[in-house]
């Protein structure tokens, strides 16, 4: 097993005038048997941090560590990692073991250690019937497990996944996703993750780096992401639906944004006055839309817990004073509560 170090990583491409830089000085400390989570927006840099851990990608400055080795200069294949990508890149024409297989028969290992290896994947995948199908008799999330599976049997340092979940359906995608911590729980291999989901980065980070145009925003566990978010894009961010940013609430202070999230905005008798928009009913709970002057709010209420108001009517809702977040309006980032 190994950690990990990421010590002000830069990636540029191009140069001059055509220079573009997409990762801004990031660094992170990943223990040991630790599951990381990199989640941010289509084109923040996640993946292409990943792949610099990888060695696919080349890293402009810094320094990247797996374990006390440097590895800028590494291949590859050099740096012991198991890459789980979304196309799960199995070959057709293979049987399941096969494929699973191949890695190790590629390092000429004895065939009796790859049965073993490979059994024992196959066992924690639930893989043990499925070894003589080919891919095409296998499912999406089928065969997603047998790409962790082959990534298993190496027996690598760490994992690296790379949105492996983003070509299955929404069930499958729970589904694998319990299968993924138990795997970690099992194996505890140290583990990036990539995605662009933030439920998957909320349920299955032990911490989370939250990117943003190649900046991390914010790292930390789910829980302090969620309620102290260091900026105003990381609010918006996690959290579904997103957590209230209002520049012109009543009581505001001079230059910041007030952020409270939908389920900390109480019904009442007193507070702000809004008109209600339209609300949406998701089973035990139900959305408010409303507006405050020109700014959108929204309000989560459990469902039978008071009338449904009806559009355009008026309800008054009281942000509770211990939930209410501060922002720099500027430069978006956390105030001191």
């Amino acid at each position: 097993m190994a950690s990990i170090q990421l010590k002000n990583i830069v990636k540029r491409y191009g140069k001059g005038k055509l220079e573009l830089q997409v990762i801004h000085g990031v660094s992170a400390e990943v223990a040991d048997r630790e599951f990381i989570v990199i989640v941010g927006p289509s084109g923040c840099g996640k993946s292409t941090l990943l792949r610099m851990v990888a060695g696919l990608e080349e890293i402009t400055s810094g320094e990247i560590y797996i374990g006390d080795r440097l590895v800028n200069n590494l291949e590859p294949a050099e740096r012991d990692i198991a890459m789980v990508f979304q196309n799960y890149a199995l070959y057709p024409h293979m049987s399941v073991f096969d494929n699973m297989a191949y890695g190790l028969k590629i390092k000429k290992m004895p065939v009796a250690e790859i049965k073993t290896r490979v059994d024992k994947a196959a066992a924690i995948l639930e893989l043990g019937q499925l070894l003589e199908r080919k891919p095409r008799q296998l499912s999406g999330g089928q065969r997603q497990r047998v790409a962790m599976g082959r990534a298993i049997v190496r027996q690598p340092k760490v994992f690296l996944f790379d949105e492996p979940l983003s070509n299955l359906d929404a069930k499958l995608r729970a589904q694998t996703r319990i299968e993924i911590q138990k795997l970690h729980r099992e194996l505890g291999i140290t583990s990036l993750f990539v995605t662009h989901d933030q439920v998957e980065a909320m349920t299955l980070a032990q911490r989370m780096i939250v990117m943003n145009a190649g900046i991390m925003e914010q790292f930390g566990t789910p829980e302090e992401v969620y309620h102290r978010p260091a900026s105003t894009f990381v609010a918006s961010f996690i959290g579904s639906p997103p957590m209230n940013l209002l520049k012109n609430a009543p009581g505001s202070r001079a230059r910041t944004i007030m952020g409270v999230r939908p389920e900390h905005l109480d019904l009442g008798d007193s507070g702000w006055e809004l008109r209600v928009e339209t609300t949406e009913l998701l089973g035990a709970e139900r959305l408010i839309y409303g507006r405050l002057g020109d700014e959108q709010v929204i309000v989560r209420s459990e469902e039978g817990h008071a009338a449904v108001p009806a559009p355009d009517s008026i309800v008054r809702v009281a942000p509770r004073p211990d939930r209410v977040h501060w922002f720099d309006s500027a430069s978006g980032k956390r105030l001191a509560s």
